[in-house]
């Protein structure tokens, strides 16, 4: 048996694991309907998340796992309505994440904190759909959440905020991944988790 194919074992730990990623960022994402957290709930998840994609990473270290892992949130956000600016772009992200992972041989601590850094960005994707499919995104929260809660997220989602977006994602990312990897050593691999 080739140890670096996933198992059964392995799919059983990335649809766990993504239960628990999904339903940690549907309650993070509430924050999002006061409009200005909007654009701040991708780096609250970041620095959320990092615990749990931190760990699911020491427990699935084959080739693959985070790809697979990385891609059932955006396309569960895809069947509920977003664009195909989500699965798309977080592909690419899932992609690179994987890859960066890859060069680190699946061992590497820095290698693995950066790819979760990489990871993390793909929940801004949902804003960027503002600017790239902006009259169907418009029409998706218009019709969820109203057109007064529309006209702020509008103004606010412009191509600088997301920059900085983007930007402050990935750094609380990295301190995701920092908070996730002190937990694994301190908690985890104590209690014979990891």
């Amino acid at each position: 048996m080739n140890r670096n194919k996933l198992t059964i074992k392995d799919l059983v730990s990335i649809g766990v694991f993504a239960v628990i990623y999904f339903i940690c960022m549907f309650a993070v994402g509430m924050m999002g309907v006061v409009p200005i957290l909007f654009l701040v709930y991708p780096a609250a998840y970041a620095l959320i998340g990092g615990p749990i994609v931190m760990l699911f990473m020491a427990k699935v270290n084959k080739p693959f796992g985070l790809l697979i892992f990385g891609m059932i949130a955006p396309c569960i956000m895809f069947l509920f309505g977003h664009t195909l600016v989500v699965p798309l772009l977080s592909l690419l992200f899932c992609l690179l994440a994987e890859g960066i992972r890859r060069m680190g041989k699946y061992q590497s601590g820095s290698a693995t904190m950066l790819s979760y850094a990489v990871f993390s960005l793909w929940p801004c994707n949902s804003l960027l759909q503002m600017l790239l499919l902006k009259e169907r995104y418009m029409e998706m929260v218009i019709k969820e959440m109203g057109g007064n809660y529309g006209n702020a997220i509008e103004k606010l989602i412009t191509v600088q905020n997301m920059a900085i977006v983007y930007v402050c994602t990935f750094l609380f990312g990295l301190f995701g991944a920092f908070l996730g990897r002190k937990l694994l050593k301190k908690h985890f691999e104590k209690a014979g988790i990891v």
